[in-house]
């Protein structure tokens, strides 16, 4: 489908797609009621105004209270000046900022060449993924930890080490810890400075918890962070990690630890072996895209909203699909499932093989994803990309211009430098650089003779030119810019009485 070609056009395309996206927003899934937002809010008051222990606070009528890090409190701080509506709404513009870095750092440039309309576009078919929309639905923090995650990636895939490189993972990992294993990327990449500073940062973060809060912390890293049962059961249908899945199927017993240690490692392997690939290409972005899917598989709970992780690798699988047809097929395919809520349908039984299949459907498209997930090639990326730039005629040389062999019954003449229409026939001055497109020089011992008209000496010069490769043919190629992540969502469910129906998970 092509673009709209007049600005009215344009206007009215987006506008009409926006308030589809609305009307579906607010009819179909089910929204969250800022649930976690409510539990961040709590706790923190609680703490701040009422002397109340950081992970004792119960958001009212049900069992969830805080599980992330203290030092994830800290951050949240300034909530304790606000009510809860001030709070929701700073929420909103503090994730509408992250996603708008987030596009700012991912989207393809055959998107931006749209200008607003691209971005538009882009913007309304974002909205209606899962992970996003609940994000939003529960005032989630997702988008925010994915903002600092690429704040680094990407000045660091384009060969800009910064001084502070690492400082966004750092904060990341210091406010819930699956981003951590970015930190092991930078390793693996061979970037031990970003590495340190980002463990540096994250280390530093929480000291500083613990200095604010000594109990908590001393709690937290004692007790909670090994019972998982704080977050939620491991079989709830949300849960779309390999710990979801072997508990669904152990359903109602108990998951083996043992399998899950196995297949953890099972992914971290394949994950090792793509990242080795993706750095081999020197596609250090496509690096950071499949650790957001690596994380996303091993993390013990992975709820639907966690999985924004999967959005680098989905802007990865689009901008190759540009090229390649197919891929954008396979792109279409996937975004549609993701914005489904198709889990959903197995929320009160999961068993046999269309359970099996339809429950982790998320499990399946992010491992499928790790596993072919096209890296290790050259790509465009923002906000670093080079120039790209058209192939012009080089500057007049001041060297003798060369002759063209003459042609039989014709005489020939020496013949200036041509304008930047005609292709380049003369001989580049010693000690100049070369031209970016093809020159076709005539040898220097050619005979003189009559000239030729300028129709001939371009359909001559034509046929002497190497030919072209198909693939070079439309511009010059792609600059290579790489150097070198409460209730959980559900989409037509009823409403539960409570906002995350018996009680299956807590804020996370």
């Amino acid at each position: 489908m092509r673009a709209p070609r007049t600005g009215r056009g344009r206007l009215l395309s987006v506008l009409v797609l926006a308030t589809a996206v609305a009307v579906f927003t607010a009819t179909v899934p089910l929204l969250r009621g800022w649930f976690d937002l409510r539990v961040y809010h709590g706790a923190v008051d609680a703490w701040v105004h009422h002397g109340g222990r950081l992970y004792d606070y119960r958001v009212p009528g049900t069992a969830y209270g805080f599980t992330y890090p203290p030092f994830a409190a800290v951050a949240m701080l300034p909530m304790a000046l606000l009510g809860l509506h001030a709070a929701v709404a700073v929420g909103l513009l503090v994730n509408l900022a992250a996603t708008a870095s987030v596009l700012r750092a991912l989207l393809p440039d055959r998107v931006r060449a749209h200008g607003w309309y691209g971005v538009a576009v882009t913007v309304c078919l974002l909205a209606l993924l899962e992970p996003v929309r609940d994000t939003f639905s529960f005032g989630q923090v997702n988008l925010v930890l994915l903002a600092l995650v690429l704040g680094d990636a990407v000045p660091l895939a384009a060969g800009r080490e910064r001084r502070w490189a690492g400082t966004g993972i750092g904060l990341a990992a210091a406010i819930k810890l699956t981003p951590a294993i970015f930190v092991v990327l930078l390793l693996l990449a061979g970037r031990r400075r970003a590495a340190a500073t980002a463990a540096g940062v994250a280390l530093a973060a929480t000291a500083l918890a613990a200095r604010a809060a000594p109990d908590a912390s001393r709690f937290y890293w004692t007790e909670a962070v090994w019972d998982t049962t704080r977050v939620g059961r491991l079989s709830y249908v949300s849960n779309q990690s390999l710990q979801g899945v072997l508990a669904r199927l152990a359903e109602p017993g108990v998951p083996s630890r043992a399998a899950w240690a196995l297949a953890a490692l099972a992914v971290l392997a394949l994950w090792v072996r793509r990242v080795r690939r993706a750095l081999a290409g020197d596609d250090l972005l496509g690096a950071f895209a499949l650790t957001g899917l690596a994380a996303c598989l091993v993390s013990p709970i992975t709820w639907v909203h966690h999985l924004v992780w999967l959005l680098p690798s989905l802007a990865i699988l689009v901008e190759s699909g540009l090229r390649r047809r197919r891929l954008l097929r396979l792109a279409g395919v996937l975004y549609v499932l993701l914005c489904s809520s198709v889990v959903w349908l197995w929320t009160d039984d999961a068993s046999g093989p269309a359970g099996l299949v339809g429950s982790n459907a998320y499990v399946w498209i992010t491992l499928g994803l790790l596993a072919g997930l096209p890296v290790g090639q050259s790509r465009a990326i923002r906000p670093t990309r080079r120039r790209i730039t058209r192939a012009t005629a080089p500057a007049p040389s001041t060297a003798a211009p060369a002759i063209r062999p003459a042609r039989p019954g014709r005489p020939t003449e020496e013949s200036g430098p041509p304008d930047a229409t005609e292709a380049p026939e003369y001989a580049e001055a010693p000690g100049r650089a070369e031209a970016a497109a093809p020159v076709a020089v005539a040898p220097a011992d050619s005979a003189a003779g009559p000239a030729a008209s300028d129709a001939d000496v371009a359909a001559e010069a034509a046929a002497d030119a190497d030919p072209v490769p198909a693939d070079c043919a439309a511009g010059p190629a792609w600059a290579t810019g790489r150097g070198g992540r409460s209730d959980p969502t559900g989409s037509t469910r009823p409403a539960a009485s409570k906002p995350q129906s018996r009680s299956e998970r807590a804020s996370s």
